[in-house]
């Protein structure tokens, strides 16, 4: 990782725990609580459980990093994708290339944004 990009993903680390509550649109599934059929299938699968918490702190770092206009379309991308992924059902193929999918464009984020430095 470039320096940069570690900067920046340090900050954004350490920032995460104060704009947590600033992410608003999404929080991490909480297994005690999940319901849906595709909610069900990532609470029983670990390494979809590891790209459930990849995946929310990639967005919850993101959205406090972006300025307010680009974090609207983030919330709105999130709101679209949970749709997409509670679509799967239980498919765990299907599961797992939607956050596959999510992943690498909210890391796509915080690249464009580390490569906007030096901070």
């Amino acid at each position: 990782m470039r320096p940069i990009a570690r900067t920046v993903v340090i900050i954004a680390m350490a920032s995460a725990s104060v704009s947590a509550a600033n992410a608003g649109e999404y929080a991490p599934l909480d297994c005690n609580k999940a319901q849906s059929s595709a909610e069900l299938a990532i609470c029983s699968n670990y390494s979809l459980g590891q790209s459930e918490a990849r995946m929310a702190t990639l967005f919850s770092i993101v959205a406090s990093l972006v300025a307010m206009g680009q974090r609207g379309n983030i919330h709105d991308d999130q709101r679209k994708w949970l749709q997409s992924r509670n679509a799967c059902g239980n498919n765990l193929s299907c599961l797992r290339k939607s956050y596959a999918t999510r992943i690498q464009q909210l890391e796509n984020v915080m690249a464009g944004i580390a490569s906007r430095g030096p901070y």
